[in-house]
């Protein structure tokens, strides 16, 4: 699978841990920074290139992360085409694939061990979406998404 990965100042300390898992599973990460854990940084401006390129298509799956992970979730979901999911138990990792189908996983560095993380991680890679009845929830959102963007381009 391929995964784009991209944190703030306060994510970058496990934005490296999960590469490190991710590429030991075998996949293909794309990192669009941070590069350190200083100078700070502003999380949008590296939440935005992982939707950008989930939405686009040129990768399958987008993790971000930061001090809480709930700016980086807001962020990437302005992105059009983008469910990120913010994930806090290994619950929460199942449910935002079964039900949701989130293409984003969003994870605060700062409010949560490490190894949970980790732990979701890989319970959010192998989690498939359910179908069924969730399908016509996610076409609603599709179907807003789209008008809503549509009458943003008009001049």
């Amino acid at each position: 699978m391929r995964i784009a990965i991209g944190t703030d100042h306060a994510g970058y300390p496990l934005k490296e841990r999960f590469k490190l898992e991710l590429a030991a599973l075998g996949h293909d990460v794309q990192d669009v920074g941070t590069a350190a854990a200083l100078p700070p940084v502003d999380y949008p401006d590296y939440c935005f290139p992982v939707g950008e390129l989930v939405a686009r298509g040129e990768v399958d799956r987008g993790v971000v992360l930061g001090g809480s992970g709930i700016g980086e979730a807001i962020a990437t979901n302005k992105v059009a085409g983008v469910r990120a999911a913010l994930v806090t138990s290994d619950e929460t990792a199942r449910l935002t694939r079964e039900h949701n189908d989130s293409n984003v996983m969003a994870v605060g560095a700062r409010t949560n061990r490490h190894d949970d993380a980790v732990r979701w991680l890989r319970i959010w890679l192998e989690t498939p979406f359910e179908g069924g009845r969730h399908v016509p929830r996610l076409d609603k959102i599709r179907a807003y998404e789209d008008l809503h963007w549509r009458s943003r381009q008009a001049p």
